[in-house]
């Protein structure tokens, strides 16, 4: 059992995301034929084009790029957040098919954290006690096997960590960026939200030049809840 680290990998992304939407943006307006299109789109970067496709808000061509990440050292707590966005896939570590006999790894909030190391070390203790919990329904219910898994693990907390693959096309991306990445969204999801987010500025500049919380290209729509810090927000998008 040990204190779970959260990271963000990028397995796959439609190739050449700019490309696509720049074809996809062309098709729409142009009485050419697809080849012809796409030896243009080829044939020069599409990296203005498409941000003038963003200005536009023309965003349904972003929907043809799509990405997929790879989340590890994340809560069930986040794991709850993240489903509410629809427009994506999911697969996620079981707990009914894979034991946590051996133990599990947890994920501490910041604010324990900051209490100090005897918080973390009540904090650990008590994972550790929901973890004998865990073994003794477990054995109660028949030893490690998905019958018994099934029911043992309703005692288990939703600091435990798990892992998952989410893959969401760009537009989903900007919109999940604009919600989580804002300071006001938990904690956990707003790591992982930045972490995704510069994935995806590596992969398609273009793409997600501006993508960010809602402050970064705009007013900031919390009204009197305003964190107050959209120039600090600006800045880190800026230099993200």
């Amino acid at each position: 059992m040990a204190k779970a680290k959260l990271k963000v990998i990028l397995l796959r992304a439609t190739p050449d995301p700019d490309e696509i939407v720049a074809l996809g943006a062309r098709l729409c307006y142009a009485q050419a034929d697809v080849e012809s299109l796409r030896e243009r789109v080829e044939a020069k970067d599409q990296a203005a084009f498409v941000e003038r496709v963003m200005e536009r808000g023309h965003l349904s061509v972003t929907e043809h790029a799509s990405f997929t990440f790879a989340v590890e050292g994340v809560s069930r707590a986040l794991l709850a957040q993240l489903t509410r966005h629809r427009i994506a896939s999911f697969s996620v570590q079981s707990q009914r098919y894979v034991s946590m006999a051996d133990g599990f790894d947890y994920v501490v909030p910041p604010s324990i954290s900051a209490l100090g190391e005897d918080a973390e070390a009540e904090f650990a203790r008590q994972m550790d006690q929901m973890h004998a919990w865990y073994c003794q329904w477990q054995e109660k219910l028949g030893g490690a096997g998905e019958s018994a898994n099934q029911d043992a693990r309703f005692v288990l907390p939703n600091a435990a960590a798990t892992r998952l693959l989410v893959t969401m096309n760009a537009r989903e991306l900007l919109h999940f960026f604009e919600l989580r990445c804002c300071n006001r969204a938990q904690w956990e999801i707003r790591e992982m939200a930045w972490q995704m987010l510069a994935c995806c500025r590596e992969a398609a500049p273009a793409l997600f030049a501006h993508a960010g919380p809602a402050c970064v290209s705009g007013p900031c729509p919390e009204g009197k809840n305003t964190c107050g810090k959209a120039s600090e927000v600006r800045e880190k998008c800026k230099n993200l």
